[in-house]
């Protein structure tokens, strides 16, 4: 009987100190330099951007949860003229970071585009904890902190950081970003926290670089979720997507990019019977006041951007592209760009400059602005930023003929095969646009009746064709340098050309389209085709294209769109479907 006393006894004891706490978790990933609600490449405002709209839901929230962490997935301080402030002890953007009182920063990829002092310089100056648990030092250390045990109002809350592991393979032309450091795989650094934080948590979160799948066949988070299941939340980044997902019992969620969403976890724990519930959601900032302390703090950043932006450096002597959009005609692109369809005077632009200072046989570029366009009139900054969006380096390289065919071939992946009764042409869903480039200098056809890999027809150089043992001087960019090096196309030793390494930062090919521009063709812009490539096989007068243009327009037939946004045209209409 007394034995039943004490037990009860204890019970009432526990149960008297029994209590749920809630745990509130909000991550912003992908700013890529939207400090305000604005594009600077563009000179347009943004609504869905910008962390002076972010600011305003952090303190919305911070008010409501006093159990409240505020992290940052990373691909902070790159894009959007912020560049412009790297010298500064401080990078704005870090700086805007610490205002609202971040407890964690994870490092994406961008964050290795410079120097790697400006890299170490900003991780010091965050005032926060800055997060990858798959960064190794050469002395076996991790880079920067891999793992954080909060005690939140009883509750031990791990949060654990990681980073794309292929920093090595897209910064391959400077190695000098990431000296010292090695980047493992996922997997085997998650492996690696759990065997040490083993017993030392409550609550399992992560906060991961990473996007849900990986594009170079590695685990992505939705591959994480399904090998460790000990997470209760994982906080994605890098893939620009926004999602709610459960996997294998993870609650996987992603802002999108710029500040366009925060995301929010809710974590309700029971201190006695460890039971958790997780809930998530995106708040949206579009219809979000800008805090107007963060904008006057930071003022000087918007002015300096858009002067900058605005720096008249030429003439654009006509109109690049009548039709941006192929199906509609718009300006913005609804359906398909043209530009992935055809040669347009903007990416022979690109090119041509490419091969000027690479001194090379031929160039290779890509879409990186599916809008891309040249209008006439002033040539500013802003359009080089708006057709060449990324701070990229230019490369040159020796590659055999063929393997510059394979490369092409790997490219031309880009379009679906086109089948029998198929109106339009469309693209694979799994394959980025900005990975799918054009070349120049070669003349080539592209059959895509055929299936991938028998595509490239007809390629010469100089009216002969390709040489498959001959070895030819290609010019490209820091990024697609990395690609040849993992797909075995080229090796290090085969580049002879480095724009950063002779020019430094006036060697990113955004500067050396506006040198070229200046120095070579005094300061006139004017569009001209090689016509050195087409599609064939396909019939782009079909009149029933006109029909589709007018069912596309009054919304009867929309253009399939990959399930997160980010590729258009993923199925081709068929003929049928017109008719």
């Amino acid at each position: 009987m007394k034995r039943l006393v004490l037990l009860l006894l204890t019970l009432l004891s526990l149960l008297s100190f029994a209590k749920k706490v809630n745990i509130v978790i909000l991550e912003t990933s992908d700013l890529h330099g939207r400090l305000f609600a604005y594009d600077y490449a563009i000179d347009q405002p943004d609504k869905s951007a910008g962390i002076v709209k972010v600011a305003t839901i952090i303190k919305e929230e911070r008010a409501k949860n006093k159990n409240l962490i505020l992290a940052d997935n990373g691909d902070t301080v790159q894009d959007n003229s912020a560049e412009l402030f790297n010298s500064e002890q401080v990078h704005p953007m870090v700086q805007a970071l610490n205002d609202l009182k971040y407890d964690f920063w994870t490092l994406g990829n961008h964050e290795f585009n410079f120097e790697k002092e400006f890299l170490e310089r900003n991780i010091k100056g965050f005032k926060g904890t800055v997060l990858s648990s798959n960064i190794i030092k050469d002395d076996g250390k991790t880079f920067v902190t891999p793992y954080v045990i909060k005690n939140i109002d009883g509750v031990r809350v791990a949060f654990v950081g990681m980073t794309p592991p292929h920093i090595p393979m897209w910064e391959a032309s400077t190695p000098d970003h990431f000296a010292g450091l090695k980047f493992i795989e996922p997997a085997d650094a998650v492996n690696n926290t759990l065997k040490e934080i083993d017993g030392k948590y409550d609550v399992l979160v992560g906060l991961f670089h990473i996007g849900r799948t990986d594009e170079k066949d590695g685990d992505g988070v939705h591959k994480l979720a399904e090998k460790f299941p000990q997470f209760d939340i994982i906080f994605g980044g890098h893939e620009h997507a926004v999602y709610v997902e459960k996997i294998n019992g993870v609650t996987l969620i992603e802002p999108g990019s710029y500040g366009s969403n925060v995301a929010k976890g809710e974590i309700t724990f029971d201190t006695v019977t460890k039971e958790k519930t997780v809930t998530a959601k995106n708040i949206p900032t579009k219809d979000v006041a800008e805090d107007e302390a963060m904008k006057k703090k930071f003022a000087y950043v918007d002015e300096k951007s858009k002067a900058y932006s605005n720096e008249v450096v030429g003439e654009v002597t006509e109109t690049f592209i009548k039709n941006p959009d192929f199906i509609t005609g718009g300006k913005e692109i609804t359906t398909m760009p043209t530009a992935q369809l055809m040669e347009t005077p903007v990416m022979e632009l690109i090119n041509e400059v490419q091969q000027h200072f690479a001194k090379s046989d031929v160039s290779s570029a890509a879409l990186f602005n599916f809008g891309s366009n040249l209008e006439k009139g002033p040539f500013k900054r802003k359009d080089v930023a708006f057709i060449y969006k990324y701070t990229n380096t230019l490369m040159g390289v020796n590659i055999t003929g063929e393997n510059l065919l394979k490369y092409m071939e790997w490219s031309a992946d880009y379009y679906n095969q086109l089948m029998p009764g198929d109106l339009t042409i469309s693209f694979d869903e799994n394959v980025r646009g900005y990975n799918y480039d054009m070349f120049y200098g070669i003349d080539y056809k592209i059959d895509i009746t055929k299936p991938k890999g028998k595509r490239i027809i007809d390629a010469k150089i100089n009216g002969k064709p390709v040489d498959k043992k001959k070895v030819y001087k290609l010019a490209i960019n820091n990024y697609r340098f990395g690609t040849l090096l993992t797909l075995g196309l080229i090796k290090e030793s085969d580049m002879y050309y480095d724009s950063y390494a002779e020019l430094q930062d006036g060697g990113r090919v955004r500067d050396l389209i506006i040198k070229y521009i200046t120095e070579e063709k005094n300061g006139k812009v004017t569009p001209v085709l090689k016509n050195n490539w087409k599609i064939v096989n396909y019939n782009f007068n079909n009149p029933l294209l006109e029909k589709l243009k007018e069912k596309v327009i009054s919304g009867e037939i929309k253009i399939p769109a990959s399930s997160d946004g980010r590729t258009l045209n993923v199925k081709s209409i068929k003929e049928s479907e017109v008719k």
